[in-house]
């Protein structure tokens, strides 16, 4: 009884003993479970075409803008001193100095840039390349009070070649001119300064001597008294 039960035992291990070898094996071949995807961040989405060229219009009107804020403190600047003048002068309210600029250059030229100085003092430095400074065929540069006396006034006036087809090269140029004029502010009237940018010569003259400037003068009587105006 007892042999059967030794002979029952040996054989149970003699079977467990070549099947567990199978197992393991199996086990080993067989594949684990996937590992989890790593997530990962989406792509940034690429610029849009329109956003570089939305950015540069927004960057030309923000340098428009802090051109004309410097032209504002330019004048302000220069009022202020010359009010100071005025003031130490003892004649306040005596004079009156009016200076404007008159644009009557032709279409090949194109105004950008305008610096007035009036006895050295900057009164006006005005830089646009839209056009519209170009487009304006007068403006005021100067309305203010002056101590009678002389007064030198200089400008500097910057054009941007402009043309179409054969002469369109034109655009790649920039043509300056500058020029002084001493006039007399007379006591107890209005000085009206007219600037005026024009072309002069012909066909026959080069392109950068065309740009030139001239100095009108008129002494106008105070407002009531009824006297023609006069020339200096």
């Amino acid at each position: 009884m007892t042999t059967r039960r030794t002979r029952g035992l040996l054989g149970f291990l003699i079977v467990f003993g070549a099947m567990a070898p199978r197992a393991q094996a199996a086990e080993a071949r067989s594949p684990g479970p996937a590992p989890a995807p790593i997530p990962t961040e989406a792509a940034a989405p690429a610029p849009a075409p329109g956003d570089a060229g939305s950015a540069a219009v927004r960057f030309k009107a923000l340098e428009h803008n802090v051109n004309e804020l410097k032209e504002q403190v330019f004048r302000t600047r220069a009022r202020l001193n010359l009010l100071k003048e005025t003031v130490l002068g003892g004649v306040i309210g005596a004079s009156r100095c009016v200076i404007k600029h008159k644009n009557e250059m032709g279409a090949t030229f194109r105004l950008i840039k305008v610096v007035y100085a009036l006895d050295g003092v900057q009164i006006m430095n005005k830089v646009d390349d839209t056009g519209r400074l170009a487009d304006m065929p007068e403006f005021d540069v100067y309305n203010g009070a002056i101590q009678p006396g002389n007064h030198t006034l200089t400008v500097q006036l910057v054009y941007q070649g402009s043309g179409f087809g054969v002469f369109s090269y034109l655009k790649g140029y920039k043509f300056k001119t500058s020029s002084s004029h001493t006039f007399i502010a007379a006591d107890g009237k209005a000085t009206v300064v007219t600037v005026v940018g024009y072309e002069k010569g012909g066909f026959t003259t080069n392109m950068e001597d065309k740009p030139a400037v001239e100095f009108k003068v008129n002494l106008v009587a105070p407002e009531g008294t009824g006297m023609p105006a006069a020339k200096q």
